[in-house]
Order: structure tokens, then C-alpha cells, then sequence
């Protein structure tokens, strides 16, 4: 029951920290700007990919998934999952945009960029893929998981590598998207705290691949975050603006995936008891009070 209300609160502080380290410090924000500023990429079907995902995604194509999870929610008559997955989505993009507004941003890397954290793009793509994911069946969960992390990865990097964003505003996203789908799993959790549910299985090759690119992407994206960050602070030109995009972008897989591997660990256990399950259970408990202690 408070597991996800502790996913929330552990992925709101970890928003609060990257805007601290990131956004206030100055050698936080010269590594996130070279992290932004190192996307040369010339690849032709690298640049065609993120160039066809930015302008894929629309605030209509946002809209229609979003809708389209809704009803999926009510025509399995789990009003419960349509509207937490309507409570996840209004409350991430507004609270992202509000931030977006609020937060301010000192000019420490010289550039006096307006205030980008966090990324308004990331947000609105995590959280149409976490909510379809919280309404769809189980059977067909994991599958969507894959797809929905690969198309937020993509979507997180393109905003990178064509300068719209920082990695810190992306991964902020993701955990800003983190912290309301943890929070709409409580409120569902909550409501069926008092109804039996049946056990759920995860995905075991869906979570193992998550498991393994968390783990590879998050260790390169730290190591390679020391080495951005020892160049700005005491080497000059250690390292590229290239290996520093390829850094940012390693920390933004890495959080994609820690971030959705816990998502799909969340929205299982929370099926109804079907007819037959519950009168197995009644004919069990019957069955103990007929042999009395």
C-alpha cells in the first residue's frame, strides 16, 4: 500500500535535486550545457530518427492517446485506472509547466538561456506512455512498457541534440512523471485496499532488459559524468562536446529505464479477483471453520 506513496516522495526529491545541481550550481550547469551543445551528430538515419520523432509528436497526438487510455480504462470497467490515469497526466504536464514558470534560472554558464527545466516534451511523452500503461490488460503490459520507454528515450535525446533542452530537464521529467504515476498507483491501491485482487506476474524478459540497460547506461552516464565534470572544473578540454552528449544521453536511458522498470513493477497487483477466485477463497475460509482449533 505505501510503496508507490514512497516511489512519489523519493522521485519529487530527486526532481528537487537535479534543479539544485544542475540549475544552481555552475559547475552543474557548464556539464549539462556541453552535455546540450555536443550534439553534432551527422548520422543520416540517426538525425532522420530524431528528427521524424520531434515532429511526430504533437499536442493532438498527445491528446488522442490520451484519450484513447481513458477509454480503455472504461471499457474495462475500471473506472479506477481511467480516471488515475487522467489524475496522472493533467497533474505531470501541469506541474511541469508550472515549475517551468516558477523556477528560476541564474546565468551561470554564460549563455542566459530562459529557464528550460523542466522539459515540457519529456513530460507529455512519459506520461501518455505511463498512463496507457497503467489501463492496459497485463497480458499486453510489458510489450507497451518496451515501446512507450524506447519512444520517450528517443523523444528525451531528440530535445537534447536539437538544443531545446538539457539531459537534466529530461530525466527531471521523467522523474516529475515518476513521482504522479506513483501517486495516481496509491490512490488505486487505496481505493481496493478492502477488495481481494489477484496476484499478477511480471514480464520476466521485459523487466530483465530494463534491469540490464539501467544498469549499463546508469554506470556509463555516472562515470562519464565525473569526467564532464572534472574537464569544466579543473582540465579544460578533457573531453569532447561529443562524449559529452553521449553522456547525457546515457544518463537519460538510464533513467528512462529505472523509471518505467518501476512503473510496470507498480501498476501489477492491483486486478480485481475475478467470480471463481473470490469462491474458491469463500470455500476455503468455510472449510477452516469447520475444523475448529
Amino acid at each position: 500500500m505505501l510503496a508507490p506513496l514512497g516511489v512519489a516522495i523519493l522521485a519529487a526529491a530527486g526532481v528537487a535535486a537535479m534543479y539544485q545541481i544542475f540549475v544552481r550550481t555552475t559547475v552543474g550547469q557548464l556539464g549539462d550545457t556541453a552535455a546540450m551543445r555536443g550534439g553534432d551528430v551527422e548520422h543520416p538515419r540517426v538525425v532522420e530518427v530524431l528528427s521524424r520523432t520531434l515532429n511526430g509528436t504533437t499536442l493532438v497526438s498527445l491528446v488522442a492517446v490520451c484519450l484513447a487510455a481513458v477509454t480503455i480504462g472504461v471499457l474495462r470497467k475500471r473506472i479506477d485506472l481511467a480516471v488515475a490515469a487522467t489524475v496522472l497526466v493533467l497533474g505531470a504536464n501541469g506541474s511541469c509547466q508550472l515549475l517551468k514558470m516558477r523556477l528560476e534560472r541564474p546565468d551561470l554558464d554564460g549563455l542566459a538561456m530562459p529557464n528550460s527545466f523542466p522539459s515540457g516534451h519529456t513530460a507529455a511523452a512519459a506520461s501518455v506512455a505511463a498512463a496507457l500503461i497503467l489501463v492496459l490488460p497485463q497480458a499486453i503490459r510489458g510489450m507497451v512498457t518496451m515501446i512507450g520507454a524506447g519512444y520517450v528515450t528517443i523523444i528525451a535525446i531528440a530535445t537534447v541534440w536539437a538544443e531545446w533542452h538539457r539531459p537534466s530537464d529530461t530525466i527531471a521529467a521523467v522523474l516529475l512523471v515518476l513521482a504522479w504515476s506513483a501517486f495516481a498507483a496509491f490512490g488505486v491501491r487505496l481505493l481496493r485496499s478492502r477488495r481481494p485482487v489477484e496476484p499478477e506476474r511480471h514480464s520476466r524478459v521485459g523487466t530483465a532488459l530494463l534491469l540490464i540497460v539501467f544498469v549499463v547506461a546508469g554506470a556509463a552516464g555516472v562515470l562519464g559524468l565525473a569526467t564532464v565534470l572534472l574537464s569544466e572544473r579543473v582540465m579544460p578540454d578533457l573531453v569532447s562536446g561529443r562524449f559529452a552528449f553521449l553522456t547525457g544521453s546515457a544518463g537519460i536511458v538510464a533513467a528512462v529505464a529505472g523509471a518505467f522498470l518501476i512503473w510496470v513493477r507498480l501498476t501489477s497487483g492491483d486486478r480485481p479477483a475475478t467470480a471463481p477466485a473470490k469462491a474458491v477463497r469463500r470455500r476455503t475460509k468455510e472449510a477452516a471453520s469447520d475444523y475448529p482449533n
